[in-house]
């Protein structure tokens, strides 16, 4: 999983990360139908070098522990552009990434069997079972950060349109699964707008004004649940299309919107923030 465990990864943050969070994540209780429903989540889940990035790994720790350990995981990525509606196999990690250090195409996240979670959203939508496809970074980055013993059932589910409404409709699909002790994940970012990056963005963490005002934008329109907004944001939208020259990280929000009890009754703001200039704004859907 990690360096801790393979010695072929040099030590670092994630390192000292896992010392002082895997005692924790032990002690995390495990969901309970008396619970309820949980939340569903869009994250913005950052590039491999996460795994440097002491802060955020203990942001997206400490929120998972703000909630029981789910009985499984289903997380819609970026990533994973595929129709028709795809779900992952319990199959090795998808290193879909390039330019990074070697450490992190060596890392690993063996997390248990997951056909029960497979049939339960077969049962509930149309799902090609992939054969053999793991879990991509837009999936397994996150979840080694938010889920570190790497002690639950997890499958990706693919993103078969960039259309808001379409995808709200598969989550809305997907909803009685919190019930179930499911944690329904969008992971994408908030902005990302990786061609427009600058020397200032990457040494100094400079924060463009397409940046902050996309994420001021975004922030107030889930706020009062204006999904009509949200999905006119190619249009709509502040520091666009520098924010999101591409869809795919924007959009699986819609699918945790969906997966709500009530897509208006807006969100709770769960991490805040930059990471190169990049919101990394993230939330969890409001009972």
């Amino acid at each position: 999983m990690s360096s801790v465990l393979n010695p072929a990864v040099p030590a670092g943050a994630y390192d000292q990360f896992l010392l002082e969070a895997l005692p924790r994540a032990r002690a995390q209780r495990a969901w309970e139908p008396a619970d309820g429903p949980l939340p569903a989540l869009y994250l913005s889940h950052g590039a491999p070098p996460l795994f440097d990035d002491g802060p955020w790994l203990r942001q997206l720790f400490d929120w998972a522990l703000t909630m029981p350990k789910p009985r499984s995981i289903l997380i819609v990525s970026a990533h994973w552009e595929s129709a028709p509606l795809s779900l992952s196999a319990d199959g090795p990690l998808v290193y879909d990434f390039g330019g990074f250090h070697q450490r992190y195409y060596s890392m690993r996240y063996d997390t248990p069997d997951a056909s029960t979670l497979a049939r339960q959203v077969s049962s509930l939508l149309p799902v090609h079972q992939h054969a053999s496809r793991g879990l991509d970074h837009g999936a397994w980055v996150p979840l080694m950060a938010m889920y570190p013993l790497a002690d639950v059932p997890v499958r990706q589910l693919s993103m078969p349109t960039q259309d808001p409404g379409r995808l709200m409709e598969i989550g809305a699909r997907l909803r009685e699964l919190r019930a179930e002790g499911v944690l329904v994940i969008g992971s994408g970012f908030m902005v990302h707008g990786l061609p427009f990056v600058t020397r200032d963005m990457v040494v100094n963490g400079a924060v463009p004004t397409w940046s902050s005002e996309f994420d001021a934008w975004a922030a107030e329109a889930l706020g009062r649940g204006d999904v009509d907004e949200l999905a006119a944001y190619q249009n709509r939208a502040p520091g666009m299309p520098f924010a999101h020259p591409t869809p795919d990280h924007f959009t699986p929000l819609f699918v945790t919107l969906g997966a709500a009890d009530r897509a208006d009754a807006g969100v709770r703001t769960t991490i805040e923030g930059y990471m190169i200039g990049f919101s990394k704004r993230s939330f969890q859907t409001l009972p």
